[in-house]
């Protein structure tokens, strides 16, 4: 089956089957078949060391058997992304024929070669291959060491791979590779295979290969089950649930103090402000304290009015295009043997919902009187953006720098320039636009004084600080679990697939956010201090410093990478993730603020 665009008649019935068609291309596995003998193509695609997965290079950028002419196979956006860069290979795979040793080639390689070769295997350099989608793993060499003294050092090579197929029917089920009985030629100067030396340190090898078919009771709609059960990497994801279940119940019982002793504090001051209650709006500061007093006040539009509403706008974005990844890969949108699945999907999602980032900034900005409703576009448009396009030029000057498969082509750079040039930024003035003319007035139930009221001195914990540490380090304990393993997935092997979990976690840190914000505007407010509309930003937006803190720490203590190209990309995009994170969290409990104190001065008998 093919997918295609044609043309576009009328209806927005037919245009829903487009696009339920596209989707279905763009994320769908559809199923190979072959027959008896049929070649089935090997791909080689990377190479790198085992604790840097992302510094990866070409796989024929080793001295490796190689055809004459290479031919690369045609990547999608999300593989070009994920570093893949498929070529085929000069394995020869017929389906469900055996083959035993079949020489590759015979290499002879040069001092400089063998030396290069003995650095990537130091270095524990890993290959990957790619059959019928079907990732295949396995070590370049092998390197050992033992002994004090005299202390022993050996390297060797792996110059024969025994691959072992698994097929239903006339499908490919799974395949990997193995070196077992296998000895490695040790990369030592003038070894060869058969003692044939070739002097200078040079020396000649043969690569051989093994095919072996066996039949697997699954089948190909479920072939992904035997991927995520095969542990080429070491698993580390055993605890799981118990983490989970042990978390939720932590945050349930947090958001159940916090909303219990809200309400009877609440309940209190409504009792006491209602009693006797017979003034108008304006008469309520005669011998009164807490948050009543400041009613005349706590509706008074902050500074950086354009700032703040981009803040919210893109932090609505974030929301929005988090919640339909989540809902896409629980719909099984994403296949595990798909590279780049989701890569691809951020992308055109991203593009997709500026319009959400344009109407919502510019819908609050023209609500509490902002004038420049241009420059708020543009400054919606680039507050993400801008920084994304910062941090990834540098990262892909390195990653160019050192010949990296990571490095984007032109043509993909021009791609997603093209995409967010001629789709995102135009969505966003629309979306703007939209917003602007259909924002009505901010409902306020007290009206604002021209003079502002004096704030009291306050105590040292209700600053700022406190406040962004308080509501910071809860919604990071919420999630703190969960963390650990979408790390180790981004930034390690696993294959992640507990969507539900993820979503439930999603969830969870949304609520606590929300309702830790609205502890921390109560106990503002309670203390004469109307400046809440940057604070309930802050307080919990800065969860994502807490973020970048624990990615600190995972760097150092739960992996092993190194080096300036995986330094430079880790810590560049989890400076991204943690701006996510505050963007989103910092809408969130600025809505939720918002609505609490449009309720509690709603609730007071003033007329």
């Amino acid at each position: 089956m093919q997918c295609g665009i044609g043309h576009l008649p009328g209806g927005c019935q037919r245009t829903m089957g487009l696009h339920c068609v596209l989707i279905l291309c763009l994320f769908s596995g559809w199923a190979a078949s072959y027959k008896q003998g049929d070649n089935v193509t090997l791909y080689v695609n990377k190479v790198g060391p085992y604790h840097n997965p992302q510094e990866t290079y070409h796989y024929y950028t080793l001295p490796v058997c190689r055809p004459e002419k290479v031919h690369h196979k045609s990547l999608s956006l999300g593989e070009v992304l994920d570093g893949d860069r498929m070529a085929e290979s000069l394995y020869h795979i017929r389906f469900r024929e055996n083959v035993e040793k079949k020489t590759l080639c015979q290499l002879t390689l040069s001092e400089k070669q063998v030396d290069e070769l003995r650095e990537a295997i130091e270095e524990l350099f890993y290959f990957e291959f790619v059959l019928d989608d079907i990732p295949i793993w396995g070590f370049v060499g092998y390197i050992e060491e033992s002994g004090f003294l005299p202390h022993s050092h050996k390297v060797g090579l792996w110059t024969h791979l025994d691959f072992n197929i698994e097929y239903n029917g006339d499908s490919v089920i799974f395949a990997n590779v193995s070196v077992k009985d296998v000895k490695p030629v040790p990369l030592e100067e003038g070894a060869a295979v058969g003692g044939v030396g070739v002097g200078g340190g040079s020396m000649t090898v043969t690569h051989t290969y093994s095919v072996r078919w066996f039949e697997s009771p699954l089948t190909h709609a479920r072939r992904a089950e035997r991927l995520r059960d095969y542990s080429f990497f070491p698993k580390t994801l055993e605890i799981h649930w118990l983490s989970i279940i042990n978390s939720l119940v932590l945050v349930v019982l947090l958001l159940g103090f916090v909303i219990i002793i809200l309400m009877r504090v609440l309940k209190n001051d409504f009792a006491r402000y209602n009693v006797e209650e017979e003034g108008g709006c304006d008469d309520l500061d005669q011998g009164d304290n807490g948050w009543k007093i400041i009613h005349t006040d706590v509706f008074r539009f902050p500074p950086y009015k354009s700032l703040l509403c981009a803040v919210l706008g893109v932090g609505a974005q974030f929301l929005t295009l988090a919640t339909a990844i989540i809902v896409m890969a629980l719909l099984g949108m994403f296949n595990v043997h798909r590279h780049g699945a989701i890569n691809s999907a951020a992308i055109v999602l991203y593009a997709l919902t500026s319009c959400v980032s344009g109407y919502v900034s510019c819908s609050f900005y023209t609500q509490i009187n902002g004038q420049r409703w241009v420059w708020n576009i543009i400054l919606t448009s680039s507050l993400f953006s801008a920084p994304l396009f910062l941090t990834w030029s540098v990262v892909n000057s390195i990653h160019w720098w050192s010949g990296s498969t990571q490095a984007l082509p032109a043509t993909t750079v021009l791609l997603l320039l093209g995409a967010w040039v001629l789709v995102g930024f135009p969505l966003t003035v629309i979306g703007g636009i939209v917003g602007k003319n259909r924002a009505g007035s901010f409902q306020a139930p007290c009206r604002t004084r021209n003079i502002a009221r004096q704030i009291p001195t306050q105590p040292w914990y209700k600053h700022t600080a406190v406040h962004m540490a308080i509501g910071g380090f809860l919604p990071f304990s919420a999630i703190s679990v969960e963390l650990y393993y979408i790390f180790a997935t981004v930034w390690g092997r696993e294959h992640y697939t507990l969507y539900g979990i993820l979503l439930c976690v999603f969830a969870i840190l949304l609520s606590v956010g929300a309702c830790i914000s609205v502890a921390l505007t109560y106990f503002l407010l309670s203390g004469e201090d109307y400046r809440w509309w940057w604070r309930s930003v802050l307080s919990t937006g800065s969860t994502g410093l807490f973020i970048f803190v624990y990615s600190v720490f995972y760097y150092r203590n739960r992996s092993s990478m190194s080096g300036l190209v995986q330094s430079t990309e880790f810590f560049g995009y989890s400076l991204l993730t943690a701006l996510v994170f505050s963007l989103m969290l910092g809408s969130v409990s600025f809505w939720a603020s918002l609505a609490f104190i449009r309720y509690i001065y709603r609730s007071l008998k003033m007329d």
